[in-house]
């Protein structure tokens, strides 16, 4: 059994309460529910950006922890798992000091709610420099436990291409800029198009964040895009899970009318 390693013993703890807000991620190719990303909330709806204010290099392995555990049991109590829908969770990759004795609370929260292991997905944004070699062996262990892996923000981080070299995870979410007014940029239809062209090669499915207007959607159905995520579709939920609103739904209820 592996034992605590003392990153995970000697940090502080996280005192500020916690929740999450979902977002769904949809198949448009289906018109169906594929994943729900987990978005740490203040208990009062505070964004991100205020709680994440409070994570310092002590607490930072007690605030992951906390996140996960927290996404898990309340996907739990809103019955996420049942439909076969995934639960993505966003991880530090610096607050993972040894992935298979860190991982221990992530197991123990799916085991005691019923969670299942294989429809939880890790996605970590590369924001901050940080040491391939330890990233390479997070995602692989997190591989081998049944885990999803998703590489956040792509275009956007410090790793990029040279870590889809040495591994291919599961999937890989588009940086939104790259998204924002595609519809209206040739310049971003290009990367979009071959970076899509890329992942196909390499055997990765492309999630696309960030959607905002009807343009953008059509853009990247068009680009052959099934997953996306963004406020056109639904915004994040406190607690809760957010229905889909479909582009051109109201169009057609009239229709029927």
């Amino acid at each position: 059994m592996t034992t605590a390693c003392s990153g995970c013993q000697d940090g502080a703890g996280f005192e500020l309460p916690i929740t999450m807000a979902f977002q769904p991620i949809a198949h448009t190719n289906t018109r169906s529910m594929f994943a729900y990303e987990a978005l740490v909330r203040g208990v009062n709806g505070t964004g991100a950006g205020e709680i994440l204010a409070h994570v310092s290099d002590s607490n930072r392995y007690a605030f992951d922890q906390q996140c996960r555990v927290t996404a898990i049991e309340l996907a739990a109590k809103l019955d996420l798992a049942k439909s076969g829908t995934l639960l993505s969770i966003n991880f530090l990759p610096n607050a993972v000091y040894e992935p298979r004795a860190c991982i221990r609370m992530t197991l123990g929260a799916a085991m005691r709610t019923g969670f299942p292991v294989q429809q939880i997905m890790f996605e970590f944004t590369e924001v901050e420099r940080m040491d391939s070699a330890h990233i390479l062996h997070i995602l692989r262990t997190y591989r081998s436990m049944g885990f999803k892996t998703a590489i956040d923000d792509f275009g956007a981080g410090y790793a990029g291409l040279g870590l889809l070299s040495e591994f291919q995870p599961d999937f890989v979410k588009l940086d939104m800029e790259l998204i924002r007014n595609v519809d209206r940029s040739a310049v971003k239809q290009a990367i979009v198009r071959n970076t899509l062209n890329m992942l196909h090669d390499l055997g990765i499915t492309p999630i696309c964040e960030g959607v905002e207007t009807t343009g953008e959607f059509e853009t990247l159905r068009d680009l052959g895009v099934d997953l996306m995520q963004g406020y056109l579709l639904a915004k994040p939920s406190l607690g809760a899970l957010p229905a889909i609103s479909w582009p051109g739904e109201d169009k057609m209820m009239s229709r029927m009318v």
